[in-house]
């Protein structure tokens, strides 16, 4: 039983059908469709991503549940789905992340979910047209590439982006000056230093008691994963993630794997690995590959893996790709412009492709150009 119909758990779904002929494999979710997670600033932005429905991307051999994961019972290996319960053999559970919104900031939007992005899109039209003030709390890649692109698709909005540092301080100082560039030219405000203390509906306030004035406010400052994991008395992090071995299988409950968000994964060296799509699918690959492996005595193969670039999209018409060493530190070296808007929508592209292409991806050199 796979948890999860994202990009980790229906590409792992797939292999495993894949990779084991005739076991019986059932994928999970609480809708029918896929969410293509990394285009979701984009329908905060009035665009419509073409919709995908998980019956037309599963393999022959992959059965469809859909329906909330209420409870997990790792012990008596039971999921509960709705009213039903359901047993498994073995589990993967890739049920990601949601935005992290505290209770001061109710009253934001996010654009991290494919309802609460829909939601927002409608809102943000409707302002979009009065011409009015919105607010991105975030300065991350998801708080960037939100910024941009409500910007370019409504010229008239008037964007402010507030976070504690620079915008996208991690990233080179070539990258954050293009970063810095194209909000110029987009006309996305940035203030710094901006600790949030409560959104409001009419201004975000600030912990030093000043107030910024926004009709609306997204927030994007970063993501959790569900309790259920360590509600279900699995081993997991301060973070709520699962805690994994070097095939993504629990640490506690060796029938059980983790993988995308929910896994606590690390690098050859220890390196705790991000939550991202970029480490998502190479860990899927790997706990399927695992799983098929020890079910048919042969020996499980640990994760190899190493980042390369992260991409980040800017609006439609431009984007910057940061190069990284393996560790996901920044190089000097990025791409920028068209170039890379066009290398980002390409990666987006080969993401979706592998959701239902589950074959040629190979374990034997594992890299990130995701982001």
């Amino acid at each position: 039983m796979v948890l999860g119909g994202g990009y980790s758990g229906l590409i792992a779904a797939n292999r495993i059908a894949r990779r084991l002929s005739g076991a019986d494999v059932m994928l999970v979710n609480e809708r029918p469709r896929f969410v293509e997670r990394v285009r979701l600033h984009q329908v905060a932005a009035g665009q419509r991503p073409v919709e995908h429905l998980l019956a037309d991307r599963v393999r022959p051999g992959v059965r469809l549940s859909i329906g909330r994961v209420t409870a997990l019972d790792p012990d008596r290996r039971e999921v509960r789905v709705g009213d039903d319960a359901l047993g498994y053999d073995t589990l993967v559970y890739a049920l990601g992340s949601g935005a992290v919104v505290p209770e001061s900031a109710a009253g934001a939007l996010t654009a991290a979910g494919a309802e609460s992005a829909e939601e927002a899109s409608k809102r943000i039209a409707d302002l979009a047209a009065e011409n009015g003030v919105l607010a991105v709390v975030g300065g991350g890649l998801t708080g960037i590439e939100t910024a941009a692109e409500l910007a370019e698709s409504h010229p008239g909005l008037r964007v402010r982006m507030l976070t504690s540092g620079e915008p996208g301080g991690f990233l080179s100082p070539r990258g954050k000056a293009h970063v810095r560039r194209v909000f110029d030219r987009l006309g996305v405000e940035v203030l710094t230093d901006a600790d949030v203390e409560e959104v409001r509906e009419d201004a975000v306030v600030l912990r030093d008691g000043r107030a910024v004035g926004a009709a609306l406010t997204v927030w994007s400052t970063g993501f959790a994963v569900p309790a259920l994991a360590g509600r279900s008395g699995l081993a997991v992090d301060a973070h709520g993630r699962i805690r994994v071995d070097a095939t993504l299988r629990s640490l506690s409950h060796p029938e059980v794997y983790a993988v995308g968000d929910s896994a606590a994964a690390t690098r050859q060296n220890g390196r705790e690995l991000r939550m991202a799509c970029a480490t998502g699918i190479p860990a899927a690959y790997c706990a399927a590959d695992a799983i098929a492996a020890r079910l048919t005595g042969r020996e499980a193969r640990p994760l190899r893996f190493r980042y390369v670039n992260q991409c980040v999209s800017l609006g439609r018409r431009d984007g910057l790709v940061q190069y990284v060493d393996a560790d996901d530190n920044p190089h000097r070296t990025v791409l920028t412009g068209r170039l890379a808007a066009r290398y980002k929508e390409a990666i987006v592209r080969g993401a979706l492709f592998v959701t239902a292409k589950s074959g040629p991806y190979s374990l034997a050199r594992p890299r990130s150009v995701l982001r």
